[in-house]
């Protein structure tokens, strides 16, 4: 279903950092298939993930190795949720996600089966955990004024979000001498440290990147039937399902190149963006988190005389409230 004939719709998903204790537990109490989605990710992932995403406070679900499967599971459900509301499926014209997010998006355009992709990110998220090292500094600069402040503090790129935001990793005393070098240069303009386990994105993931190819070579992956757009390379993957694998191994170690992701759905004519799981903000329950992705994508647009209308699906308001936008009760 599309919520008018020919317009084209692309669902997105956001990465780590969108996960919170307790996450899903509304659309589990209120959808049959969003239950079965947690209850074949369990089976796939030999651990309970329903209990590790609901039960709140033991901090596991901001582990990597945990943080990933979980996000991608919510992912799933919220698609599903939404596809329970309306009576029928969804249809993307293409789909893109944030880093992990684009897991999500190889399902959503099933070239690569739900259980296949919780294997990979679970692998993903424990090799990323293990072997990373260092932080990660979102600084309010364009990619170039960001590059010669990382390059003379041993920093690097990890992500391209806006024109004018620019994410950077490194150890963290590196990151520091990098912050009072903006501060200096920049004193009106903030900068934000994430809450990661590593400088993702970035040359300090090389060695997990080295020993995930292997997975990634004996992974299941397929053509997929949607265009799935590349982080690696800001464009679209394509039909090739080894080009696929490749440059989810370089995405590992390169920038996620979101703002070119969103750029080439622009240029394609896309009229609508769905995006699906995770949620943000200091609320501790489903409905008083907000979506990841929604203020990067309304900047993104907001000079285009004809903005791609957004929706969200990550708690149950918001699949009541997209449900009835795109004109199902």
């Amino acid at each position: 279903m599309t919520a008018v004939d020919g317009e084209k719709i692309l669902f997105v998903f956001p990465g780590q950092g969108s996960q919170y204790p307790g996450i899903g537990g509304d659309l589990h109490d209120a959808f049959a298939s969003v239950r079965e989605i947690y209850a074949r990710a369990s089976e796939a992932l030999g651990y309970d993930i329903a209990e590790l995403s609901f039960g709140g406070g033991s901090g596991g679900i901001h582990r990597t190795k945990f943080t990933q499967p979980v996000l991608l599971t919510h992912s799933a459900a919220c698609m599903a949720a939404l596809a329970e509301r309306c009576g029928e499926v969804c249809t993307a014209h293409c789909a893109a996600g944030h880093s992990l997010g684009e897991y999500s998006a190889l399902v959503a355009a099933d070239s690569v089966d739900f259980a296949g992709a919780l294997r990979l990110v679970q692998k993903r998220g424990e090799l990323m955990g293990e072997h990373g090292e260092g932080e990660m500094t979102a600084l309010p600069l364009d990619v170039e004024s960001a590059r010669a402040l990382a390059d003379k503090y041993f920093c690097a790129i990890a992500g391209c979000n806006l024109a004018d935001q620019t994410v950077v990793g490194g150890r963290a005393e590196d990151l520091e001498a990098l912050e009072r070098g903006m501060q200096e240069l920049y004193p009106k303009k903030r900068f934000a440290r994430l809450k990661t386990e590593g400088a993702f994105h970035t040359y300090y993931m090389v060695k997990a990147a080295r020993e995930f190819r292997a997975v990634l070579a004996a992974a299941d992956v397929r053509p997929p039937k949607i265009e799935v757009l590349s982080n690696y390379t800001g464009g679209g993957h394509g039909g090739d399902a080894d080009i696929i694998k490749s440059r989810l191994f370089f995405q590992l170690f390169h920038p996620v190149q979101w703002h070119a992701n969103l750029q080439t759905a622009a240029s394609g004519g896309v009229t609508r963006i769905v995006e699906f799981g995770g949620g943000i903000g200091s609320g501790e329950t489903p409905a008083e988190k907000r979506p990841n992705l929604e203020g990067i994508i309304k900047k993104t647009f907001r000079r285009s005389e004809n903005p791609p209308v957004y929706h969200a699906v990550i708690n149950l308001e918001t699949v009541n409230a997209t449900a009835e936008a795109l004109g199902r009760r």
